[in-house]
């Protein structure tokens, strides 16, 4: 597993789960990541090369947080749902138990 810089910026994915946000957000700060570093994902803003996603897994029925560094962004139309998301790659770093 690559280490995590819990400094940097982390992507909460919800997936239409806001009744999680709450149990995702503290998974996340007991992971070392600071409340104020986690940002709601948002079709219309990514972030950085070396940010982090979050995302609840698996849909429908989630019950981790996988987590996953940005390792690359290209400029694209946004699309849906995903928006801007559709030109990031990443890669998979760790999970955490969604408590």
């Amino acid at each position: 597993m690559a280490e995590i810089d819990t400094q940097k910026q982390v992507y909460l994915f919800l997936h239409g789960k806001m009744d999680l946000k709450d149990k995702a957000t503290n998974a996340l700060t007991a992971k070392g990541f600071a409340v104020d570093k986690v940002t709601m994902a948002s079709p219309a803003k990514v972030g950085e090369v070396g940010d982090y996603m979050a995302m609840l897994w698996m849909p429908p029925n989630p019950d981790h947080i996988k987590i996953q560094q940005i390792t690359k962004v290209e400029e694209v139309e946004p699309e849906g749902m995903i928006g801007l998301w559709k030109g990031v790659s990443k890669d998979d770093i760790d999970t955490i138990p969604l408590g």
